[in-house]
């Protein structure tokens, strides 16, 4: 049974967090945290949590700007003016209440609502398991509350500066996309055959930006703002994160998709700098590595999470 849960960021957005299934009597400790990446949403992780909570509770959250958490209002700085869907279905665009607190999409304000959903839902310490941006979420966690983080996961995550180079051309493919679909399936094509960003075919990408598309008035649009999702990755990509990562001394395994965005050089190096880092690779597979290759991503996170669950006091 998907229940949602209501937590509260420290600046008063409201999050959605959802367990995708009922905790099973007994569960297992530690508990287990998802976190999606840039323009995902909890949803993504639903065969996941299919797995790991047969033993244990597992919850995933929908960050600030996403899903069906709150998308707060703020300036749009750093936004191009070609991109202008300054509205999404769960609250983008509502006038702030006189007096609180400004929301923020940076950096500090993610890490705060992670932390914020493990305090408040009773989770930590918690086996943290983030996808891109996630991951980089959940890593700073871990170094910022190490009392928070039992385990982490990072999911094909760079370490290193991505620089302005990289925030123009997701500025330009923004740009591109063919918005309003037709039709979800429409979607499902354009992001995973005809987007000038794809080699090859990959249905596992089309699956991820088919999800994330809802229905509006004149055809299927995607449930954040392009915008807002500009603004969130102009404060992480100028910026390397080596120094936080080494700050983290939880047992770590870094995850890379064959094909992803994370080079096996630098993964290998990040593992080199985690002071209790696991490297694990998938082959054939892409950025999305948990779309695909799911029974792939499960054979190197079941014995990881297994081995930190029988670490746990009990």
């Amino acid at each position: 049974m998907v229940q949602r849960i209501d937590v509260t960021a420290a600046d008063g957005v409201r999050l959605a967090a959802w367990e995708f299934r009922d905790p099973p009597a007994g569960a297992r400790q530690p508990a287990v945290l998802l976190l999606h990446g840039l323009m995902g949403r909890a949803l993504h992780w639903a065969g996941t949590a299919s797995w790991l909570g047969e033993h244990r509770r597992v919850v995933a959250l929908d960050q600030r700007g996403h899903g069906q958490s709150e998308h707060p209002v703020t300036s749009g700085a750093g936004a191009p003016g070609g991109v202008r869907d300054l509205a999404g279905p769960t609250g983008f665009g509502e006038p702030p209440v006189p007096g609180a607190p400004v929301p923020s999409l940076g950096r500090e304000a993610f890490v705060a609502d992670a932390e914020a959903a493990v305090e408040q839902l009773g989770l930590g310490p918690v086996v943290l398991i983030g996808h891109s941006m996630g991951a980089l979420t959940g890593w700073q966690l871990a170094a910022r509350r190490p009392d928070l983080v039992r385990a982490l996961v990072i999911c094909d995550m760079r370490a290193s500066a991505l620089g302005e180079a990289s925030q123009q051309e997701w500025e330009e493919w923004f740009r591109r996309w063919p918005l309003p679909f037709p039709t979800q399936d429409a979607a499902r094509r354009w992001f995973g055959e005809d987007d000038p960003r794809v080699e090859r075919p990959d249905p596992g990408r089309g699956a991820f930006f088919a999800e994330v598309m809802h229905q509006a008035p004149d055809g299927w649009r995607p449930l954040f703002s392009r915008r807002q999702m500009l603004t969130a990755r102009e404060t992480w990509v100028h910026d390397a994160h080596w120094e936080e990562l080494a700050k983290v001394r939880c047992p770590t395994l870094v995850v890379r998709g064959l094909d992803g965005e994370l080079g096996r050089a630098e993964a290998q190096e990040m593992v080199r700098v985690l002071p209790a880092g696991q490297y694990a690779e998938i082959p054939d597979a892409g950025h999305y590595v948990h779309y695909d290759r799911p029974a792939a991503l499960r054979a190197v996170l079941e014995p990881f999470v297994d081995e930190v669950s029988d670490l746990a006091p009990r």
